[in-house]
């Protein structure tokens, strides 16, 4: 039975998260019939809504910011009846049948199944000027937003893998990158790191932190400033654009003790499905994905999930069924 008034608070399905899973996941639910619930969660669109134009995405031939797609993906959600609730799920009880969940302010849900979509966070640096050169020249994802800064010079801030292959797909649209690493060698693989020091467009500086990001004429990034953690001594870098690439923390905490993830924090799914340990429940997009991390293959999870879902229930109607038949 599905949510009909201010006093009935149970679901067929749930959605928790509003990014480009979870608003996929609701426009294939709803068009099912399912009349799902999305639990739009603290931030309202995910990663999207810090990220400028949006030119990889199909459908969008002259590109689109990524609040304005956030927009556009919730309007469908809700033409097909989703309804949304702008609150956060602090617990939940998924070995539950019903499932339980809680807000904020302790007011439970239940519902037949769950669609987990709450996304990844990027990992920042702490700077202050992060935040004021957001949308303006800092970036947490080189796929996303390096063809902005195509034969510009920019810097890239980290030393595992996710760094390097940032790194190795700027130097393709750059001329220099410059890589900041903090300590006297990379975490990245043997391969990665190959690569990287072979590569005649990036520069690497060792025992090297970010000071500031400094501001240009237009008012987007114009320089950073290093600083040499052994020597002191410091410099500044012309650069366009300034790519952190210190990792992302999925937003899983909630789902520990209950569900599968990996050391990290992402979500484990069965293989070729959506489907979590727990029957009825389904994660997707960048809770379970560390690999991609792109809207369009968040977006296509979604699809997975409210597919997985649909048949999860009709499986258990035709049980129930079977049984009240005799």
């Amino acid at each position: 039975m599905s949510a009909s008034n201010g006093q009935e608070r149970h679901y067929k399905t749930i959605i928790i998260g509003s990014g480009p899973a979870g608003y996929t996941a609701a426009i294939y639910a709803a068009r099912a019939e399912m009349k799902p619930l999305v639990i739009a969660g603290p931030e309202p669109g995910g990663q999207l809504m810090i990220t400028t134009d949006v030119e990889n995405y199909p459908g969008y031939p002259k590109a689109v910011t990524g609040p304005q797609m956030m927009e556009d993906f919730r309007l469908q959600a809700e033409r097909f009846g989703t309804e949304i609730k702008y609150d956060t799920v602090t617990k939940v009880d998924l070995e539950a049948q019903p499932k339980r969940l809680w807000l904020e302010d302790e007011t439970e849900y239940t519902a037949d199944t769950v669609i987990i979509s709450t996304g990844a966070s990027a990992k920042w640096l702490g700077l202050p000027s992060e935040k004021e050169f957001q949308y303006r020249g800092v970036s947490a994802c080189a796929v996303c937003d390096g063809y902005f800064f195509k034969e510009k010079p920019v810097a890239v801030v980290g030393a595992g893998d996710t760094a390097a292959e940032e790194a190795l797909y700027l130097a393709k649209l750059c001329p220099v990158v410059h890589l900041i690493v903090r300590r006297d060698e990379m975490r990245a693989s043997k391969i990665m790191q190959k690569r990287v020091l072979n590569n005649p467009h990036i520069q690497v500086h060792w025992n090297t932190e970010t000071e500031e990001i400094l501001g240009g004429e237009d008012g987007n990034v114009g320089a950073v400033r290093v600083v040499n953690n052994q020597t002191g001594e410091k410099q500044e870098f012309p650069v366009k654009g300034f790519f952190v690439a210190i990792g992302h923390k999925p937003n899983t905490d909630i789902f520990k003790g209950q569900l599968d993830m990996d050391a990290t924090g992402y979500l484990i799914t069965q293989p070729d499905s959506t489907r979590t340990r727990i029957e009825g429940v389904f994660a997707s997009g960048d809770a379970q994905d560390h690999v991609y991390r792109q809207a369009v293959t968040a977006a296509g999870t979604g699809c997975m999930a409210a597919l997985d879902a649909e048949r999860w229930l009709a499986a258990r109607e035709d049980e129930e069924a079977e049984v009240a038949a005799g």
